[in-house]
């Protein structure tokens, strides 16, 4: 099966989200996102981004499908209905191997995650699961959506220089999972 590596900003108590949204603006995370996402190393390859249907649901419609990037939706319900450009997908099992055949195969170079809660808890158990790209916010935020504890899988192996915007402190932490 494909490997993949998880895209996530939590707040100082892994809070991720509050109905739906993300409770803080941060410019520079959201650099960090697009370029972390949409940059490859080889000419003709594109990357791709697995999120949940409440994710997409989340993305402004301006926004969507993220641009640069392969889009696909995970949601058990066989009747949802995408644009042809959108991949859509009921299980992890599914969606890796997708981008395990031709012609994903072939196109792909990075598989990431990108939310929500429920897609991270699943993503997390797999074994094919490899780095995470963690932004850590310095101060909690009223949030009802929770990343799941992860320091015993993985080991932290870099750590950004704090970053500010606004009041917000935050610092870009990347994670691989330990043999």
């Amino acid at each position: 099966m494909r490997d993949f590596e998880i895209v996530v900003a939590t707040d100082a108590e892994r809070g991720i989200g509050k109905e739906g949204k993300l409770p803080w603006n941060l410019p520079g995370d959201m650099k960090f996102f697009r370029d972390l996402t949409t940059k490859t190393t080889k000419t003709g390859k594109e990357n791709a981004v697995i999120m949940g249907r409440r994710t997409w649901d989340s993305i402004p419609s301006r926004f969507r499908p993220l641009p640069g990037r392969m889009n696909l939706i995970l949601s058990r319900n066989k009747d949802l209905k995408f644009s042809s450009d959108i991949l859509h997908a009921q299980s992890f099992e599914e969606a890796l191997a997708m981008f395990d055949r031709a012609p994903l195969k072939d196109i792909i170079e990075r598989v990431f995650v990108i939310g929500g809660a429920q897609i991270y808890q699943e993503a997390l158990k797999r074994p094919e699961c490899k780095v995470l790209h963690v932004t850590q916010l310095l101060e909690s935020f009223d949030c009802d959506a929770f990343f799941p504890p992860y320091h015993v899988d993985f080991e932290r192996i870099q750590l950004s220089k704090p970053a500010k915007d606004g009041n917000i402190t935050y610092f870009f932490s990347e994670y691989r999972r330990q043999a």
